[in-house]
């Protein structure tokens, strides 16, 4: 592979952002993307004489949904590049601990009559909170903090290949939303994806051409680094997890939050499914049920008035009272099924609370618009 096939992406705005002041931040998960990504700038930086007191790498643990070999091997690679690691977690726990509480305040809000369907546990394609608040978040904050009043460049081992989702992934951004309010002090925050155009094959060709660590999961088959049990991942990579014993304990956890929620782990797979060798007695008992509870839920979901599903400002009306009466019927029969006390057993009552909710939503609307 030539050297011209390993080019960095580098843009206007980046080429003028680095200089020997900036402060050069490598993201790393353990994956071979960021790894590629962070190895390949740090030898352009050399190239251009950038101080190596001016880079560092920065790691979010997920917890114990991560591979129990991502620590050190994070480390490995930052030891690699010479360079000082900070660790940063999200502060009310890992993301298992993050599906466990939105479980818990799902059937709070439905109880409260908050929302008129269960929300899912699981993080998912369309709403990836595991990854904005459990890496992007607590990392952000970080590098604000340890490098106030900097020019920050987060180096990320993006590529535009992985996904239709990040096609049309830039070069770099400049993350606005995560520079101090009233910056007087002038911290300014960058993120550039120097590999956005390489492909997976010039990823691995990099690693054997430099000689560079792969993560052992790859040698276990795995064709990406992520958690350990991902929401995004391929049916492939939720057995090749499976086959590390350090997983298993993360796959219980997984399986019993989805027996208990009647939520898949995935659309249309249950994770429960993908190994049933793991599943404990109770679980391989408890999990015809769960699919059952799940049928019944989106079964009775299905004649609830389209236009009335949450989204933000809800409810958006008031239900009729034949309307009324069809969700007192689906909320009575899916809080049973769950064991959650019906606090709006009747259309009548249904409808009081889509009103009290309506004005607290109008006046509070009304509040924002006049300030």
């Amino acid at each position: 592979m030539t050297r011209e096939a390993h080019q960095l992406a580098i843009d206007p705005t980046i080429a003028k952002e680095i200089t020997s002041d900036t402060e050069i931040v490598y993201s790393l998960s353990g994956g071979k993307d960021s790894s590629a990504a962070a190895h390949r700038v740090d030898l352009y930086l050399d190239s251009i004489g950038h101080p190596k007191s001016r880079r560092h790498a920065i790691h979010a643990d997920l917890g114990k949904i991560e591979w129990k070999q991502t620590p050190k091997f994070v480390e490995q690679i930052a030891d690699t590049l010479a360079v000082d690691l900070t660790v940063v977690r999200r502060k009310a726990g890992g993301l298992i601990e993050r599906w466990q509480d939105r479980w818990a305040r799902s059937q709070a809000r439905y109880r409260d009559l908050l929302t008129y369907q269960l929300i899912s546990p699981f993080s998912s394609a369309s709403l990836r909170f595991c990854t904005s608040e459990a890496k992007v978040s607590p990392i952000n904050a970080e590098l604000k903090r340890r490098h106030h009043g900097k020019t920050i460049i987060s180096v990320i081992g993006v590529r535009r290949a992985e996904s239709l989702g990040r096609a049309k992934a830039p070069i770099s951004k400049f993350e606005a939303s995560h520079t101090p309010p009233n910056n007087r002090a002038g911290t300014r925050l960058f993120s550039w994806n120097p590999i956005v155009e390489w492909t997976e094959g010039q990823v691995y060709d990099y690693h054997a051409a430099n000689d560079l660590p792969l993560h052992p999961a790859y040698g276990m088959g795995s064709t990406r680094l992520s958690c350990s049990y991902c929401v995004l991942a391929s049916l492939h990579n939720l057995q090749t997890a499976s086959l590390c014993d350090g997983n298993h304990a993360s796959y219980a956890e997984i399986v019993d939050l989805e027996l208990t929620s009647g939520f898949s782990f995935q659309p249309g797979r249950w994770l429960a499914q993908v190994t049933p060798e793991l599943l404990s007695a109770d679980q391989a008992r408890h999990l015809p049920a769960a699919i059952k509870s799940a049928e019944l839920r989106r079964g009775l979901e299905n004649s609830l008035p389209p236009d009335l599903r949450f989204k933000r400002g809800w409810p958006p009306r008031l239900p009729t009272l034949a309307e009324a009466t069809t969700i007192a019927t689906v909320r009575r029969a899916i809080l049973a099924d769950r064991s959650i006390s019906n606090l709006y057993p009747t259309p009548s009552e249904i409808q009081a609370r889509f009103a009290e909710l309506h004005s607290t939503h109008r006046r509070k609307a009304e509040k924002e618009y006049q300030q």
